[in-house]
């Protein structure tokens, strides 16, 4: 109609244009006259020039809006690049920990198998001095290191167990916290490439199109503060890991170090304890044998005193027997001629000193013949104590100590062969 008024130019319009005070908008004057042709050209001119203001206006906001956002994706893609490189550098840091601490299981897995040889030797020895016979069947000091040297490798053996475990526990605890860091660093490279490929985007590529939905954010999603913060504990506890992971090599290395010391040691110190034994066993075994000797020129000689005792007994008999046959001829004299004269009474004490002596000869022939007997039991003692001295010899210094020079070295029991 023509007389009626109308309405400002649209909201849109009036929110972008912001001008500090309300424009006067003049009514349209009718249409018949050439005042309403001078007001509808005017408004018709200032719509136009409005119009192009707010295009112009609108493709500035949206380059610059356009631009922001494409800076704010780059930045993204920095920081996503920046926690990529971290959680990569953690895995392989965790890769190369695991791999040394495998190397130091394995050590300690070959140390473990290198000590069941001197437990065994250990063993062998004690089960051999049992065959000792009395009286060296006792608990000297070689039994004692030798027992001593048993409980170590006994405990030692616990504890390489324990430690192995301890390693078992910690690779495994390495490699889980490896899979996190690749799970964290595998979204990250796939964040990466969907920024990347949104970086690249611009008003002229032909893959863009609308997504009326695109704007509703996931409730599951993020904060850039959460976001962080999940990947920064992860790495801490890459860290934490890992570094527990390099102490306990280093606890690894000083138990391995301590176990093929203490076990050189106590090996050292029951060989020395053999070395002492068989030296006592040889000079004991020495004295033994001169006695040996000296006893058997001792029963050589009273045989000899035996066999002369005899002779002389037999050498009495005859005199004796002259004397007593002279006595009992001489009881036949007749009558008065049975005289006891000079003859009488010295023939009788010819009889009784040749008894006195027989007497003493046989005593003596008695002695001598104790002795004898004395002297072959102790031939035989001494005898049954070199063959003794003899067997814990053979047993000490052929068996054992000969079974000891298969003892592992320090490398083996180190766990590096």
């Amino acid at each position: 109609m023509r007389g009626r008024w109308r309405h400002p130019t649209s909201g849109t319009h009036g929110r972008l244009n912001s001008t500090p005070h309300q424009r006067h908008i003049t009514p349209p004057c009718p249409r018949g006259n050439p005042t309403g042709a001078f007001a509808d050209r005017d408004q018709s001119e200032r719509q136009r020039h409005e119009s192009q203001q707010l295009a112009a206006e609108t493709e500035a906001l949206a380059q610059r809006t356009q631009e922001d956002s494409t800076r704010k994706v780059g930045e993204r893609l920095q920081d996503l690049q920046c926690w990529k490189s971290e959680l990569q550098h953690e895995v392989d840091e965790l890769v190369a920990e695991t791999a040394l601490l495998l190397a130091q299981k394995q050590r300690l897995e070959r140390s473990l198998d290198a000590t069941a040889v001197p437990f065994s030797i250990a063993t062998d020895n004690l089960q051999c001095r049992e065959r000792r016979q009395h009286p060296d069947l006792v608990r000297d000091y070689v039994e004692m290191e030798l027992l001593k040297e048993a409980e170590l490798i006994r405990n030692i053996q616990e504890l390489l167990k324990r430690t192995i475990m301890q390693a078992v526990n910690q690779i495994r605890l390495n490699r889980e916290q490896k899979e996190t860091c690749e799970m964290d660093w595998s979204d990250k490279v796939e964040a990466y490439n969907i920024d990347e490929t949104c970086a690249r985007y611009h008003n002229q590529s032909t893959e863009v199109q609308f997504h009326l939905h695109s704007t509703k954010l996931e409730e599951s999603a993020s904060t850039p503060e959460t976001w962080a913060k999940f990947t920064q504990e992860n790495l801490c506890r890459a860290e934490r890991e890992r570094l527990a992971s390099v102490n306990l090599r280093g606890l690894i290395d000083c138990i391995l170090r301590d176990v093929a010391e203490d076990l050189r040691l106590q090996c050292d110190a029951v060989n020395l304890a053999y070395g002492h034994r068989c030296e006592e066993l040889e000079d004991a075994r020495l004295k033994l044998e001169q006695h040996l000797r000296k006893t058997l020129l001792e029963i050589t000689e009273q045989e000899h005193s035996v066999a002369a005792l005899k002779q002389a007994i037999k050498d009495k008999e005859m005199p004796l027997k002259v004397a007593q046959t002279r006595l009992y001829q001489r009881s036949h004299r007749p009558n008065v001629e049975l005289c006891r004269d000079n003859a009488q009474f010295r023939l009788v004490s010819e009889v009784e000193e040749l008894n006195m002596s027989l007497t003493a000869l046989r005593e003596k022939l008695l002695e001598a013949e104790q002795s004898l007997r004395n002297l072959e039991d102790t031939r035989m003692s001494l005898e049954k104590d070199i063959a003794v001295k003899t067997n814990s010899l053979f047993i000490d210094r052929q068996k054992c100590m000969t079974h000891r020079t298969r003892y592992p070295t320090i490398l083996q029991l180190s766990g590096y062969q």
